[in-house]
């Protein structure tokens, strides 16, 4: 595997060396919605893609030839950073253009100012799961940490091309302007949600919890990246009737098969949210995806 991708890489940038920039920044991202919001802010002065299919589940993402040419040419590289999109640096270096390596001039990591929730402080090994080391990477949950993301995105686009700098923050405040309005209305709706329980399957719920003031202690996943056990099955069905927890919450590409018997067993609410922009119908931008996952959980939890 890593000579094909050295065979690649050294294919990709020979064909590239007399390349120049013209036209459009030509962005490549991570997920769909930090190509969305790369989008927001740089209007028609970039193309974006992303290289995940919001189909699938971050963690186990392949790259294809084709998402190393596309590094191989990308103006700038835009990611979750910490250790999330574990295939990200060897897409990186198959690409073979440092700029774009993690703390590259190139490269920009959508992890910076994120209040991270769920740091360990203590030593972590196998044991526990599919633990990650910098804190909880699934911050893109949270609507208000989108606004954070927007502020990088516009500081990195006018250092890229600042002769349309203007432009750029003009689209940011329109876009920043629509959020914060739509942030207030998500909170209106929600608010009856306040105090109340849900269960996961996965730990990916915690920045929308926090968000809309819910809590979310207890997951299917008896250790991140577990399935569910007889056993832990068996501590929910009792902690979820003691508990008076109303909705089982997972995405789209997890079986429901465990959280539909739980459900049914204890009178819940199986509610599927979104991962990505594009997972499903109605998600196609930043924000229907946050208006899709919000109804959904405000309508569960009614």
């Amino acid at each position: 595997m890593k000579r094909l991708w050295l065979a690649l890489s050294i294919l990709l940038i020979s064909s590239t060396m007399g390349w120049t920039k013209e036209g459009p920044l030509h962005i490549v991202a991570t997920q769909t919605i930090f190509a969305d919001l790369v989008k927001k802010i740089g209007g028609d002065h970039v193309n974006v893609s992303a290289v995940a299919s919001p189909k699938y589940n971050i963690h186990f993402i392949q790259p294809k030839p084709s998402d190393v040419r596309k590094v191989a040419e990308a103006d700038l590289y835009v990611n979750a950073g910490l250790d999330l999109e574990a295939w990200s640096d060897p897409l990186l270096e198959a690409a073979g253009r440092p700029e774009l390596f993690r703390n590259g001039k190139s490269n920009l990591d959508l992890s910076q100012d994120i209040r991270l929730l769920k740091v360990p402080d203590y030593p972590l090994s196998r044991a526990e799961g599919d633990m990650h080391i910098f804190g909880n990477p699934h911050f893109q949950m949270n609507p208000e940490n989108a606004k954070i993301m927007a502020g990088h995105i516009l500081t990195k686009l006018e250092e890229v091309d600042p002769d349309n700098k203007a432009y750029y923050e003009q689209n940011a405040k329109v876009f920043l302007d629509q959020l914060d309005q739509k942030i207030k209305e998500w909170k209106d709706l929600c608010a009856h949600c306040r105090g109340e329980e849900i269960i996961s399957y996965h730990d990916d719920i915690i920045y929308l919890a926090d968000f809309l003031n819910l809590k979310a202690e207890e997951f299917l996943e008896p250790k991140p990246g577990i399935p569910p056990t007889p056993r832990h099955l068996q501590f929910l069905e009792e902690y979820v009737q003691k508990n008076k927890v109303k909705a089982i919450v997972l995405p789209t590409y997890y079986s429901r098969k465990e959280a539909d018997k739980l459900a049914q067993k204890i009178g819940a609410k199986v509610v599927t949210i979104c991962q990505s922009i594009g997972e499903v119908a109605g998600t196609e931008d930043v924000f229907g995806f946050y208006d899709y996952n919000i109804r959904h959980l405000s309508e569960a939890l009614r």
